[in-house]
């Protein structure tokens, strides 16, 4: 197997459950040194201490992604431990509230605005002046396909995904020319803990939303993550790319 990222260090947040964690894992196996960071401490130091028993390299910091100063640090403590800074997926995320827009909670769409928007502006904020010192690297942003398209009762994450889009689009302009490549991921319904609150009859619906037939696998996004977070994407910035099973299709 091709090592893809053979020396080079990475940071995921969200990084101790789902999506995230089927990243580090993924990330860590092609070579890299990883900082996990999350708010879910006993998950997220159980995950690094498992990959450091592999041979692999694993770091874990809390990092609360609605707080600048949380975020600065992770970014912080992963050059203090790692040395630098190559690559990093802002994948943090939470669900919205079912309810309409006229009658959405405030501090609920304050949250998940904070989390899903404003946390992974934060984390470009500190870790695109790393990035530079390497001159160059990768960022992934975890979108949806809620970047792109509207979902009934979910307003503040529909907002923060499409912001979540144009705030790469953005960062990807002004940084091309510096060899750091800033693209996001729009996955559709993953089977992951955000889901689990469900019942049977819910998860069935969601997976009638998908022309395949069934939701995706947290690792199929950490595929796709892993191909733009390596130099085989060396030509890919800015862009937008659906895990969607045929969602977006229709």
């Amino acid at each position: 197997m091709e090592a893809l990222l053979e020396n080079k260090v990475a940071l995921v947040t969200g990084g101790s459950s789902g999506i995230g964690e089927a990243i580090c894992r993924l990330y860590v196996k092609h070579g890299a040194k990883v900082t996990i960071a999350d708010v879910q401490d006993e998950k997220g130091h159980k995950l690094a201490e498992e990959l450091n028993q592999n041979g692999q390299v694993a770091h874990y910091v809390h990092c609360d992604v609605s707080d600048a100063d949380s975020c600065k640090n992770m970014v912080d403590e992963t050059v203090s431990t790692f040395g630098k800074l190559d690559i990093a997926c802002n994948n943090a995320g939470v669900g919205d509230g079912e309810t309409l827009t006229g009658d959405k909670d405030i501090e609920q769409w304050n949250r998940v605005i904070a989390i899903n928007l404003n946390g992974v502006f934060y984390g470009m904020r500190y870790q695109i002046p790393e990035i530079l010192k390497q001159n160059g690297g990768a960022i992934v942003n975890m979108g949806s396909i809620l970047s792109s398209v509207g979902f009934k009762t979910a307003s503040a994450y529909v907002a923060a995904k499409h912001g979540l889009l144009g705030l790469t689009r953005n960062a990807a302009l002004e940084y091309a020319s510096s060899n750091i490549r800033i693209n996001a991921i729009g996955p559709a319904f993953i089977k992951t803990p955000l889901l689990d609150a469900l019942d049977e009859e819910m998860k069935q619906s969601l997976i009638q939303l998908h022309p395949v037939g069934r939701m995706g696998e947290p690792e199929e996004v950490a595929e796709l993550t892993l191909w733009l977070s390596s130099e085989k994407a060396s030509f890919c910035h800015g862009n937008y790319y659906a895990v969607d099973g045929g969602y977006l299709t229709q």
